[in-house]
């Protein structure tokens, strides 16, 4: 069976987790590139593997402030949902409005969506898109049945943490339809979250089964 590595970086001011996912052959996947790009280019350096796209789980400024920077070094392709292309275009904005300072990067060029009919392969491993709006319109779980690991952003987090609904944007019922859905997944996938600690979906379910 194909194996993959997930090694976790905290990026930016609101420390969000960028993920580096590696197969095999050395090729990775970068999500949630939310800043320091020269930290994630030295880790991809050390680590010896060839990245070959970037995808963000949702649009907001802190999963996306290295994107462009990591587009023009390596001439790899950025993906991201369909939903949240708007949030794309808001990244200086709302990076100015949460860090309360002006932001230098430019916005990352979309190459193409994230499509849940379209799953992602990385050295013969299948990655699967799981849509999961309500913090976003467009954010999406990467879920890698084979290796029990999902890539959850800012739909879940540790000890029973969910994503914000007070944008305008957002919405609490879908966030609640997102969590049904994702708690159902086998008990033992390990759950790598948009920040914080890992978890699991049996401890995530014991605390949700009760709030959902």
């Amino acid at each position: 069976m194909p194996r993959i590595s997930v090694k976790p970086l905290t990026v930016g001011a609101l420390a969000t987790n960028c993920y580096i996912l590696v197969g095999e052959n050395k090729q990775a996947i970068i999500v949630d590139p939310g800043d320091d790009a020269d930290y994630i280019i030295n880790t991809l350096n050390d680590l010896r593997c060839q990245p070959v796209c970037l995808m963000a789980t949702h649009g907001h400024f802190d999963h996306i402030l290295a994107a462009r920077e990591l587009q023009l070094a390596f001439k790899i392709p950025f993906m991201i949902h369909t939903a949240d292309r708007f949030l794309i275009s808001r990244m200086q904005e709302t990076a100015r409005h949460f860090l309360e300072y002006e932001v230098v990067e430019s916005p990352p060029e979309i190459s193409s969506t994230l499509n849940i009919k379209v799953p992602i392969t990385l050295d013969r491993l299948r990655i699967e898109v799981i849509e999961s709006p309500g913090h976003t319109p467009g954010s999406v779980c990467l879920y890698i049945p084979e290796a029990q690991t999902l890539l959850s952003g800012d739909t879940l987090f540790a000890n029973g943490g969910v994503g914000r609904t007070d944008f305008s944007y957002s919405s609490q019922s879908q966030l609640v339809e997102s969590l049904e859905k994702i708690l159902r997944l086998p008990g033992e996938t390990l759950i790598y979250p948009g920040h914080g600690p890992a978890t699991t979906i049996a401890k995530e379910s014991k605390i949700h089964r009760v709030a959902v």
